[in-house]
């Protein structure tokens, strides 16, 4: 059976005692060794206001990314579209694009990426104008004179446009335009079954896209040893405990036994939010990946790696490529 390709979601993490520069510096490493390892995409997610994620000025830090890669696709995953007026982002993505033709993807969602005091500070506005806000961007793009305006860079650039979404409102909207489709299953499961055949059932054929292209998220913590994989993924845990009690902060150092240590109700908390995660060793991942992809059917996985070691992150992330592709990756 051929495997489902895998991309990349970097969130560039801040860790505990780092820097934002290091942060920085690690996501251009980390795109590159994701293009060496085969990796589709390289996706960078629009966060603000959240000590440990340095990704909030998401096109600069692709530009960024880009010149440190050479074929691998580059994208958001995604741009908060209600935050932006469309023409900012037209004019981001067509630099992007005249930067690295034929490369550039724009992910798309209609979460302002924070909470609401930050969602006031950016304006962020109203959500149910996202399906209009995606029409014009679509249309900034084409060059349509309808507009009045005349998007520079932008005009005739070509991104490759995904409706992204953690519930049904995107499947359907990604269904209803004919465009590819991200599911967030990353952090937000619950409600992916449903997304997906809502987004396959109501498919319309477009000029851009013939048949339903579905992507979904995952984690993953992959090392040498089962043992290993789980006392790294503490970090994620952590993140994920924190971010959801209001003590958001830098990716934390990983901690022995701090799972079993969590109270009952905490524990299944998190295994509900991360159901759609790979930990373990190379056969460990390949086995939860491949039964990922053949629960949903998707034509590729997006996997996050949130590992406070970037060498470890590394190893991580060449130990999925090898158990998705392993006739063609190199060891690390």
């Amino acid at each position: 059976m051929s495997k489902t390709p895998l991309s990349l979601l970097d969130l560039v993490p801040v860790v505990q005692g780092g820097t934002i520069a290091q942060a920085l510096e690690n996501a251009g490493d980390i795109a590159a060794h994701a293009e060496a390892l085969g990796f589709r995409r390289y996706w960078v997610a629009e966060h603000h206001g959240m000590a440990g994620v340095a990704g909030a000025a998401t096109s600069v830090v692709l530009a960024h990314a880009g010149a440190r890669t050479r074929a691998i696709r580059i994208g958001s995953g995604g741009i908060m579209l209600p935050n932006h007026a469309p023409l900012q982002i037209a004019e981001q993505f067509g630099t992007l694009d005249a930067l690295y033709p034929g490369r550039i993807d724009l992910g798309l969602g209609r979460a302002p990426g924070s909470d609401g005091r930050v969602a006031m500070a950016l304006r962020h506005g109203d959500p149910e104008r996202f399906p209009s806000q995606v029409v014009t961007l679509q249309a900034l793009f084409a060059g349509d004179p309808a507009t009045g305006l005349t998007a520079v860079p932008g005009a005739g650039a070509a991104p490759e446009i995904w409706i992204l979404g953690s519930s049904t409102y995107g499947a359907r909207l990604a269904a209803e335009l004919g465009l590819p489709y991200g599911f967030a299953s990353h952090f937000a499961p619950a409600m992916l079954d449903a997304a997906v055949a809502i987004y396959r059932e109501h498919f319309r054929p477009s000029a851009t896209l013939a048949a339903p292209r579905l992507m979904v998220g995952a984690n993953v913590i992959a090392a040498d040893t089962a043992e290993e994989a789980r006392f790294m993924a503490t970090s994620m845990q952590q993140s994920f405990v924190n971010l959801r009690t209001g003590r958001p902060g830098p990716l934390p150092p990983p901690v022995e036994g701090y799972f079993e240590a969590l109270p009952p109700e905490a524990r299944a908390a998190l295994d509900q939010m991360l159901s759609c995660t790979a930990i373990g060793t190379e056969v460990d991942v390949a086995a939860q990946l491949t039964a990922l992809a053949e629960r949903t059917g998707a034509d590729e996985i997006i996997v996050g790696c949130n590992v406070f070691d970037h060498q470890a992150r590394r190893k991580s992330l060449a130990i999925a490529a090898r158990a998705m592709n392993s006739e063609s990756v190199p060891a690390q």
